[in-house]
């Protein structure tokens, strides 16, 4: 294909990936499958990778760019992003429309009401119509520039359709419920503290210094307001929604206008029992004065407008009766205890069970058998018991003791010192093959459609398999004799199982669940050996100077790879054709070896992400902060603090066409 015909269809790919994404992410309207649209988007990465220097920050391939070393930079808002003022009954909410009213002169007013999400707020500034920064709220003025990891969400568009020289838009980042649920699931199989609520996962999410592992969080994004603008004239909060839709962001639907406030207050007791059936976190509803000209004439106070308000929602708790305490099994054989609740309706929904987290958690509240307790949900989503009631104790409670044995397979259980784990160490268990299994085939890991849960335990009990290995060898004929299973899905699940042997490496690591490897050590490690065997060759010593790698990975890895059932269990995935290799970091030359690099200004001749990976390319380190570490600063156009910082310390500094000539150094 010649060159005008190869751009010409990189802008048409463009296009359509765009235009694909919109439809999934936004609208939730998917109208391609998902093979399609990997093969769509590979033959962009590969059109790109042949032609560099056509690589654009808009593209769907740069959502997710490089790490982040050393912290985030702050930047300053244009306007300040103020809080909101908080109601919490009908009465203040009223006496807020009065004094609105008040200083209105008694004027006619509306107001447009929104469902206040609980996440984080994020100011997205675009400049040509293209997005080139995201910052927190931070303090109201000053913020942490979290672009590269505002890139990866996919409701958040990459350019829009504006003339704008300058547009800042202003929303609100959120985790989603299905999202916030498999993040905690996965955390716990890690052993990880589980996040409280999704709002706290959002912000954990957004502040991660590696884009990836934000990408992989599947967070997402709700456009409400405009920040500093160019040659832009909207003239109420109702007509701003409507344009952010038409510059194709994901607005929340649930918005209305009413007149009165009386209008406003049945509206919002309207959520009362509704509010729990929604697929994100809420905890209130914000009133905002329609007009953008009444909003100015009101004014703000030095922390909030005088033009919007929080009704905030209360906190739903109940009480109900421990009935019982019992224990599951995760895929690295930790026993979770979950207490079994009489059943009772909180927050919308009917709970009748409760995660314990472990035998110390228990000790610490007192929770016993028998026990009234105050339950609530955690961030309006997981069922969590508060305290018991210690008055309605009758003397019939009865202590936790947790299991000697697993309750799976009757093996005796340890906990070792230091940890508040108490896991079953058979290797034969089968709640444990089960789990992992589970794991194994999960999306983030080996990503094999079909294999529901319920499927892995009829396979396991007609005894069809028995680690993740036999998956490879599953045949037709003994899918078809399963109970929900036809040719069709047969089918469907033989290519998804033959289409998982290519995911690489980096998915393999993780998806064998080795204790503490998530996905982002796996990655790590595949890109740092480039073939399992070296992994499985490396010593602690080895892996732990890798950066990241700490001591208990290392250990842990070591360990795995040790046991002689594993090394039997990775030559069955290889006589499965299972690929287990990834692209070996090569670094081009040594010429940055030993320097720790801060870029600042603007780059003329390249992006910061190309730069970056140009300087690791090349044995350096890139951080974002000038500190007396710092052996290196690049400075491009327009520098700021951290030029005068590098000055002070007498660090070397360079221009970008010095920065050029190192790069092309042999």
């Amino acid at each position: 294909m010649d060159t005008i015909k190869l751009q010409a269809r990189l802008l048409e790919l463009r296009k359509k990936i765009d235009e694909l994404s919109y439809q999934y992410y936004t609208l939730d309207t998917p109208t391609m499958t998902d093979y399609e649209y990997d093969m769509m988007y590979r033959e962009l990465e590969d059109i790109e990778r042949e032609h560099p220097e056509w690589v654009t920050p808009d593209s769907p391939t740069q959502r997710v760019g490089s790490k982040i070393s050393g912290g985030f930079e702050k930047y300053t808002h244009d306007r300040p992003m103020l809080s909101l003022g908080d109601v919490f009954n009908d009465e203040e909410l009223t006496e807020f429309d009065q004094r609105v009213r008040h200083d209105l002169g008694g004027e006619e007013l509306e107001y447009v009401v929104e469902l206040k999400i609980d996440g984080l707020a994020v100011n997205l500034i675009y400049e040509q119509g293209r997005f080139v920064r995201g910052v927190t709220r931070g303090d109201g003025r000053v913020g942490e520039d979290i672009t590269n990891n505002v890139r990866t969400i996919r409701t958040i568009p990459l350019r829009i359709d504006s003339d704008s020289p300058h547009i800042e838009i202003r929303g609100e980042v959120y985790m989603p419920v299905r999202s916030f649920e498999k993040l905690n699931a996965q955390r716990r199989d890690d052993e990880l503290e589980p996040f409280a609520n999704p709002r706290n996962a959002a912000a954990g999410s957004l502040r991660q210094m590696d884009p990836q592992i934000t990408a992989q969080r599947k967070l997402a994004f709700f456009a409400y307001a405009l920040g500093g603008t160019i040659g832009i004239e909207i003239p109420s909060q109702e007509a701003l929604l409507e344009d952010l839709k038409k510059f194709r962001f994901q607005v929340n639907q649930e918005y209305r206008k009413f007149r009165t406030i009386e209008e406003v207050i049945r509206f919002i007791h309207s959520w009362d029992d509704r509010r729990d059936s929604l697929p994100y976190a809420t905890d209130g509803i914000v009133v905002k004065v329609n007009s953008f000209a009444q909003q100015a004439r009101l004014g703000n106070t030095v922390k909030i407008p005088r033009w919007a308000i929080a009704y905030k929602f209360p906190p739903e708790q109940a009480q109900t009766k421990v009935l019982g305490i019992s224990v599951s099994l995760g895929r690295t054989g930790v026993l979770t205890p979950a207490a079994d609740l009489q059943p009772v309706h909180l927050a919308g929904t009917t709970v009748k069970r409760a995660t314990l987290h472990n035998e110390d958690y228990i000790k610490e509240k007192d929770i016993r058998i028998g026990d009234t307790v105050v339950i609530q949900k955690a961030g309006e989503i997981i069922p969590e018991v508060i305290r018991p009631v210690l008055a309605g104790r009758d003397g019939t409670e009865q202590p936790f003791v947790m299991p000697a044995v697993c309750p799976s397979c009757g093996a005796p259980v340890v906990r070792k010192d230091g940890e508040a784990a108490v896991r079953c160490v058979n290797p034969e268990c089968p709640a444990v093959i089960g789990e992992k299994i589970a794991h194994f085939v999960s999306r983030d890991a080996m990503n094999i459609d079909g294999l529901g849960d319920a499927i892995v335990q009829q396979l396991l009990k007609r005894h069809l398999i028995h680690d993740v290995a036999d998956i490879y060898g599953l045949k037709k004929e003994c899918l078809v004799e399963l109970e929900g299973f036809g040719e069709k899905s047969a089918d469907n699940l033989i290519r998804a199982v033959e289409a998982s042997k290519s995911v690489g490496l980096a998915r393999v690591l993780f998806a064998l669940g080795i204790r503490f490897v998530g996905a982002k050590a796996g990655r790590i490690l595949a890109e740092c050996f480039g073939s399992v065997e070296a992994v499985m060759a490396a010593s602690a010593e080895a892996l732990t100077g890798i950066d990241e790698i700490g001591p208990r990975i290392a250990e842990s890895v070591v360990s795995y790879f040790s046991d002689e059932k594993n090394k039997v269990l990775i030559r069955k995935l290889q006589a499965y054709a299972v690929d287990m290799t990834a692209e070996k970091r090569k670094l081009i030359n040594t010429t940055f070896d030993g320097e720790i690099v801060v870029l600042t200004g603007k780059l003329q001749t390249m992006t910061r992400q190309e730069a970056e990976a140009a300087v690791e390319n090349r044995g350096g380190k890139c951080t974002a902060s000038v500190t007396k570490k710092t052996t290196l600063v690049v400075v491009g156009a327009e520098p700021g603090s951290k030029y005068e910082k590098a000055k002070k310390l007498g660090t070397s500094i360079i221009t970008e066409a010095e920065f050029r000539d190192w790069l092309d150094r042999e």
